[in-house]
């Protein structure tokens, strides 16, 4: 199929491209591109795929008076997974209200929120042929070294579903730029965060054409039109210089470049 990333991304920059559709388990050696909301997309991308509605479900493979035993497929959106959790009263995924994509994209990512992010209630990760135990897997921040396929997870859940904290996640959004962007662009490094170095470094609200890095948080890339790769690329480079000249910390992207 054709995807017009300018349209699909959520930084909105991109042209069309072919995407390979997997719809059942194979071998695949290019890069999946999921909800693309944490993408920036080059001219010449490498091959670039995405999972089928067939991996667009939720299973309870078991249940006690604990909680819940799931498997859930990697092309379920995040929040659809976030509703099945509160539909059910189970607690562990209220922070997939406030984090888009879907669940392939934040398992490779490890995303979360707070304190709390997806590995936390793992069991095991399906790959082509392969099914990968939680504690095989070297889970750091923000990442997820499996390099295959990802195309369903198993989870255990406790019942007692939270909306204190769903007021909590809700509250920690409210104060981050809305529109075109990739989220957060950098990782935070240890003990302290991107966007105050940035900021630091004279960078908040800075822009090249279309492309600026927000004047509400700074580890915010908006596209506020028709920005380009070479602007956000050229931002982004920059703040990494700058940061490394100014404070000697390599900023690491959250943000994939393909």
């Amino acid at each position: 199929m054709i995807i017009d990333f300018s349209k699909y991304s959520s930084v909105r920059i991109g042209g069309k491209f072919e995407v390979e559709v997997l719809e059942e388990f194979c071998e695949f050696d290019g890069f999946l591109i999921g909800g693309a909301n944490n993408l920036l997309i080059s001219p010449k991308p490498k091959k670039l795929g995405i999972l089928g509605k067939s991996f667009d479900y939720i299973k309870i493979l078991e249940q006690n008076e604990k909680g819940m035993f799931l498997e859930i497929g990697s092309s379920v959106k995040s929040f659809k997974i976030y509703q099945f959790s509160k539909e059910n009263n189970l607690k562990g995924f209220e922070f997939l209200k406030s984090i888009p994509g879907t669940l392939g994209g934040i398992l490779k990512m490890n995303a979360g929120l707070k304190d709390e992010d997806i590995s936390k209630n793992l069991i095991s990760i399906q790959t082509y042929n392969k099914e990968i135990l939680k504690q095989e897997i070297p889970f750091a921040y923000r990442l997820n070294p499996i390099k295959d396929v990802m195309f369903s997870a198993k989870f255990f859940l406790e019942y007692g579903f939270d909306l204190a904290k769903v007021a909590i996640f809700d509250s920690a959004r409210k104060n981050q730029p809305k529109g075109a962007s990739f989220g957060s662009v950098f990782k935070n490094p240890k003990n302290d965060h991107a966007g105050r170095l940035i900021q630091a470094v004279g960078l908040k609200g800075f822009g090249k054409n279309d492309a600026m890095f927000s004047n509400i948080h700074a580890n915010f890339l908006i596209n506020k039109k028709n920005a380009s790769f070479e602007d956000a690329l050229f931002l982004i480079e920059l703040a990494k210089k700058r940061v490394f000249e100014e404070f000697g910390i390599n900023l690491e992207e959250e943000v994939v470049i393909i």
